[in-house]
């Protein structure tokens, strides 16, 4: 089985985008739901599988959550869901070889699925991902090609 991309996983609901938050930290950070609900804030764990049952989280405990699973599924759920995208502020850097292949894989494999959707009318959940992951990346590198004129100090990777 091989390794999720967690960059560009697209929840589909607001219960789904919290079960893979708490998986991310499972998988990758190696973290219990007791350690994430302590991390979070929360006095007892069971709170936490309650609000993930329910998917009805205080807003006030979304960016500990978040920032105790390592990945902000949910936030980019939100945004999603009223038709917004999420970028990651651009440094204007040079891109990498690898960056473009990123793009260019992810270009490829939403025309494909597109093609796909229009030919036999599946697939729409996967199509919607993938269009979204490829507009995504897209508008990065537009905004980074802006932002080569003043390039900023790159402080690392923000969860």
């Amino acid at each position: 089985m091989s390794k999720r991309r967690w960059k560009y996983v697209q929840p589909t609901s607001l219960r789904q985008a919290a079960e893979l938050c708490k998986e991310h930290a499972r998988t990758e950070l190696n973290k219990s739901v007791e350690r994430i609900a302590t991390e979070a804030g929360l006095v007892d764990h069971w709170v936490l599988y309650k609000y993930l049952q329910n998917g009805r989280m205080p807003l006030s405990l979304l960016r500990p959550f978040e920032r105790a699973c390592g990945i902000n599924l949910i936030t980019r759920w939100v945004a999603s869901s009223d038709s917004k995208l999420l970028l990651p502020f651009p440094t204007g850097r040079s891109a990498t070889s690898q960056d473009i292949q990123v793009l260019q894989e992810l270009l490829n494999q939403a025309t494909g699925l597109l093609l796909s959707f229009y030919a036999k009318r599946s697939e729409a959940e996967a199509t919607i991902a993938a269009l979204h992951n490829a507009l995504e990346e897209l508008a990065w590198h537009r905004k980074n090609v802006q932002q080569h004129a003043t390039p900023q100090l790159d402080l690392g990777e923000q969860p």
